[in-house]
């Protein structure tokens, strides 16, 4: 029997192996930390699904993209929460969202939570 499986071995570890490389990120959150989930529906057809991360002053938006999630940090912002990734802005206030793409021409999102 394990003559058998030792040909098949190499084939496993191949296939396994994207998925162990993928990195993990694990935060210890306060005890005050709150963690809001919500879908956003945007002006140009797309959904988008964010989790906000708030633990005294520290504040992150888990927002998931076309090209998967990415980690915005909150900056100061005249009115409402602004987060940035890169070139990346997601602006809230109230239950909109504008986003922006700094290395874009193309016009911002307008997006509104599902309520």
């Amino acid at each position: 029997m394990t003559r058998h499986a030792a040909p098949i071995l190499p084939l496993l570890l191949a296939l396994a192996a994207p998925a162990l490389a993928q990195p993990m990120l694990s935060l210890p959150l306060a005890p005050d930390a709150t963690m809001t989930s919500v879908t956003h529906d945007c002006d140009d057809g797309r959904q988008v699904a964010a989790t906000y991360v708030t633990s005294g002053d520290d504040a992150l938006a888990l927002v998931t993209l076309e090209d998967g999630p990415r980690i915005f940090v909150n900056v100061i912002a005249a009115s409402g929460a602004r987060y940035v990734s890169g070139a990346l802005e997601w602006w809230t206030k109230g239950d909109q969202v504008t986003f922006i793409d700094a290395m874009s021409d193309a016009d911002p999102v307008t997006c509104t939570a599902r309520p």
